[in-house]
Parts: C-alpha cells; sequence; structure tokens
C-alpha cells in the first residue's frame, strides 16, 4: 500500500475513532458552585468576566501574522530547492516587501494605536 494512503486512512480512522469514544464518554453536568469563580475561598466580589479592549485582541492577531510570516522566512539558507541563490533571494526579498506593506497598510488605517 502507498504510504500516502496509509497516512490518509490512518488519520480518517483515528479521527472517526476519537469521535465515536466522545459521544461514549459520561456528559458533565457542572452545579452553579462549579460555574462560580474561585476568588481564594470567599464570595466572588463583582463579575468575574471583566470586559476588555479588543485592541489587544487586534494586536495579538496581528502579532500571530506577522510572526508566522517571520517563521516562513527562518528555513530559507536551507532552501536550495530554487534554481539559483539570485532566486532564493527575490523570494525572500518579496515576502519581507509584502510584510512591510501589510505593516505599512496596518499603520496608516491606524491599527496600531493605543490611544484614540
Amino acid at each position: 500500500m502507498n504510504l500516502i494512503t496509509t497516512v490518509i486512512l490512518i488519520t480518517v480512522l483515528l479521527s472517526t475513532v476519537l469521535a465515536i469514544v466522545s459521544f461514549w464518554l459520561p456528559q458533565l453536568n457542572p452545579d452553579a458552585e462549579k460555574l462560580s469563580p474561585y476568588e481564594c475561598g470567599f464570595d466572588p466580589l463583582g463579575s468575574a468576566r471583566l470586559p476588555f479592549s479588543l485592541r489587544f485582541f487586534l494586536i495579538a492577531i496581528l502579532f500571530l501574522l506577522f510572526d508566522l510570516e517571520i517563521a516562513l522566512l527562518l528555513p530559507l539558507p536551507w532552501g536550495d530547492q530554487l534554481v539559483s541563490p539570485t532566486l532564493t533571494f527575490t523570494w525572500a526579498v518579496a515576502v519581507l516587501a509584502l510584510l512591510t506593506l501589510g505593516l505599512i497598510y496596518e499603520w496608516v488605517q491606524g491599527g496600531l494605536e493605543w490611544a484614540e
């Protein structure tokens, strides 16, 4: 049997088995005590679900996007599958230019400004 076929078959079987087992496991029914926030044994003083600025979320998503794109450049010195080093350098410059354009766009749109 082909290696790719074997890997796909194992993946499908494993995911099917895990999905079936998850239905057989007992369902947990949390009561009010388990759902209440824990504050060192005392009754909670206020709501545990405090609102937060959506800017945190936006900055975190931008960080993840740029971090993943930069991580794509890390194995580039060992990427000798391309025809020439010049072509490798051209691809690296293209990715960095795309990153720079994305950063400039976010800067111009005001996505990186903390206070309004």
